[in-house]
């Protein structure tokens, strides 16, 4: 069954979306002089395309083909509802796959997500990441921040900075999972929209 199709205001369209992700891509260059020690890790679910797409930019422009992986939050969430062998309270998260085909030490690891809001899905993408090993930097790339934090989380790269109210949700959008790729303003309150 498809999801019911969303409406909202536009605040980033395919072609604003692919300059915002050129412009990271040149930022990530620009910082990280040892690009043959990056990795760009995708936080599933729209991370990971968007982790795809700055790594072909990346190649494109410094002749780079930087690592690529992707990590799984699911049993690092503080939201999961199973503890103690008791009925899950809400429904449970689908569980994707974790690939690091590299060895983690040494490397300087981007963890790229879609929207940062309140830092509990960084947080948990760290630790799951540290479960596999412990990496020389870890840095942050999100297309949107949203604001809302609650934990001390502060991106290194942000394509966009929309302060919105906790009665708005930022919905992104990627042709690889959505069939579109924009970026919308959707009224509605977070905990109501899953």
């Amino acid at each position: 069954m498809a999801a019911p199709e969303r409406t909202g205001k536009l605040l980033l369209d395919g072609e604003a979306l692919r300059r915002t992700l050129v412009r990271i891509a040149h930022e990530l260059i620009e910082r990280n002089s040892e690009l043959d020690r990056l990795a760009l890790v995708g936080i599933h679910t729209r991370g990971v395309p968007l982790a795809q797409r700055l790594r072909r930019l990346i190649a494109e422009f410094s002749g780079v083909e930087v690592a690529l992986g992707s990590v799984d939050i699911t049993f690092h969430r503080d939201d999961v509802g199973v503890r103690g062998g008791s009925a899950p309270l809400s429904p449970q998260p689908v569980v994707k796959a974790t690939r690091l085909d590299f060895t983690l030490e040494g490397m300087t690891c981007v963890l790229v997500d879609d929207v940062l809001y309140t830092g509990r899905t960084v947080r948990a993408a760290i630790e799951a990441l540290f479960a596999y090993g412990r990496p020389a930097r870890v840095q942050l790339a999100c297309l949107v921040d949203r604001g809302h934090r609650e934990l001390p989380i502060r991106p290194d790269y942000v394509g966009k900075n929309l302060p919105t109210g906790r009665d708005e949700r930022v919905q992104v959008q990627l042709v690889e999972v959505d069939e579109i790729d924009r970026v919308l303003l959707i009224s509605q309150p977070e905990e109501a929209s899953e």
